[in-house]
Formats: C-alpha cells, structure tokens, sequence
C-alpha cells in the first residue's frame, strides 16, 4: 500500500522530474552506511565474473554511477551504468521522457544526458573503495552528440579509456534512436572499424574486459547477423539485446509527437524475437543479455528460455517499484 501512494504520487510528476527525484533519494540511500545486502539467487558466472543473481538494471537509469549501494539493497545482481559519453552533455531538449500507462511503456528521447566519462569515474571510484560493494558494475558507452561519426571511434576510445578499470564488463552501445546518426554504426564496416579500435586497446590491458555490443531491435534479422558475426569475428563477449524500439505498432495511449524510443512491455515479443534468432545461429559463439520487456517471472524465464544469459530490467521496476527484483526472482527460482 505504502508502494502504491508512492506511485500515485510519482506518477502526478512529469516523469523526468520523478526519475530525478527517485535518483535523489536512491543516491540518499546508497550513501548510508550500513550492510548494503545483496540477494543471491540462481547464481551464475561469466567471463569470471560473479553475478549473485542473473537480473540486473539495463543502462539509462542510473546514467552516472551514483547509486551502486542502492541498486544492490533492492536486489538486482548487477548494474550497468551509462549511457556515458566521453563529454559532458544536457541531452535533447525538454520534454523528453513520458509514461505509457496503458501500454506498460515508456517513450524517452533523453539524448545521453550524462556527466561525462571523468566524473563518472570520479563517481565510481568513491564508491567502490567500499568492499560491501559484491554486485558486478557494466559500463555501457556511446558517442559524444558532438562527434562526427567519422571521429566515432577515437570518441569512444576515450571513454573506454577513462572507465574500463572500474567496470566489470563494457558495453558499446550503437544503437540508441536518439543521438543523431549512431545506428549508423551497425552497419558492417562502421562496425568493424569502431570495434578494431577498442579490441586492440583492450587487448593491451593486462587483463582485458568482456566487450559487448547493445543492438536496436529494429534491424532487419539479416543485418542483425551481420552485426554479431562482426562480434564473434573480434572475440567478443557479448550481445545486448536488445535497445529501444522506434515503432509505435499497437499502443493503446497517445503517443507524444517527435521521435524517441519505446521501452517495456511494447518491446518485449521484438527484442525475445530477436535474441531467439542470433542465439541460435549463434549458439556457444556469444553470451547473451536480454532486456526488453521484463515486467516478471514469465517474461524473464521467456528470455532465458530463448537464449538469455543474463537478463536487465528498466521499465518494469519503475512500473512496480522496490519490490519489483526479488519478486521477479523468488518466482522465477
């Protein structure tokens, strides 16, 4: 009950206000000392990491590393921070962020507002100094809005460079439907020429981290393939899948004019469509994050059961609120 006045209240706010102000208080709470718990569950370990339970917080919410403690006490078994760029940026214009009730949905056009790489950094590494911190912390990066795409790849080096000793695993994220041109950087030679750059400067690190890419569900299956033979072709760890979708098919609510992409239960049969086919052309070649519509137990075994080595939540848990993880877990165990 306390949960749902919450909520009611939350919900009053325009949304970016509310997302502002639930950071606040997560930042409040993540501050407090004290066991910041840990939940363990179906544990599992990748790339010789330990994940105390597969479901972790997908990139968008807590943009600039501020909240670690927070995160682990609701329960998530991993956060991946970001979307960092390697500048400092406010992002697309206000408004940019809007609820979709009736769809179980979020609309967002927020334009990787973010601190930029060095403070992030400075973020994390305060926070990290604390050894009750047991939960593995992604790093999900992306293109400064300032930088050409020709220059994409140095743009990308040097936030990799500021924040690959503080992560556990990297993500490169080219695929957001809201910074001009990045889906660009899917395409095949784009790609390769991005990953050859941050390949080769991780494989100088005395022990290089797991890199995945974070692909747009709304590429045609083919160039999909295409994006992640490029991913087996350099080693990598990974594929994310999948990102916001930018089609608007079967939504009950109004939608706000302009562009931005569609997160939640709308994008759930896309995104599980799609790590259903990479997977299994890809079988044992990749490990695989899915997100994209996980709103409970149903959804996430549906995500595992389709290829999901790990699974990430956003809308669901802004949706029902700090009970949303364990309860996703105890009913999935």
């Amino acid at each position: 009950m306390l949960w749902k006045n919450v909520r009611h209240l939350l919900f009053m706010m325009d949304a970016e206000a509310a997302h502002h102000l639930a950071l606040a208080v997560l930042k409040l709470s993540s501050n407090m000392p004290g066991y910041a718990g840990g939940f363990k569950c179906c544990a599992k370990k990748l790339w010789g990491v330990h994940f105390l339970n597969p479901l972790g917080l997908a990139a968008g919410f807590d943009k600039n590393g501020e909240c670690l403690f927070a995160w682990q006490r609701l329960g998530f078994g991993f956060v991946e921070v970001g979307t960092v760029t390697a500048l400092p940026q406010a992002g697309n214009p206000k408004p940019r962020l809007f609820r979709l009730p009736k769809d179980g949905a979020l609309l967002n056009r927020l334009g990787f507002n973010n601190q930029g790489a060095d403070q992030v950094a400075h973020n994390l590494e305060k926070q990290k100094r604390n050894q009750n911190l047991v939960i593995p912390i992604g790093i999900n990066i992306g293109k400064s809005k300032v930088a050409p795409l020709e220059e994409a790849a140095q743009d990308y080096l040097k936030s990799f460079r500021a924040l690959a000793d503080l992560s556990d695993y990297m993500v490169i994220n080219v695929s957001s439907p809201n910074t001009p041109g990045l889906r660009n950087l899917q395409e095949t030679d784009a790609l390769k020429n991005l990953l050859h750059v941050l390949c080769s400067e991780n494989q100088k690190r005395q022990t290089p981290k797991p890199l995945l890419v974070k692909l747009a569900p709304d590429l045609h299956i083919e160039d999909a393939i295409k994006c992640t033979q490029v991913a087996v072709d350099f080693n990598l760890a990974g594929l994310v899948i999948s990102n916001t979708t930018i089609a608007r098919d079967n939504l009950t609510d109004k939608i706000p004019e302009g562009p931005g992409g569609i997160s939640g239960k709308p994008l759930f049969e896309k995104s599980t469509c799609m790590l259903k086919d990479l997977h299994a052309a890809f079988k044992n070649k990749l490990n695989f994050i899915g997100v994209g519509g996980v709103t409970d137990a149903e959804t996430a075994k549906a995500k595992l059961e389709n290829g999901a080595d790990l699974l990430q939540a956003y809308t669901g848990f802004i949706y029902q609120g700090p009970f949303f993880v364990k309860k996703v877990l105890r009913n999935l165990r």
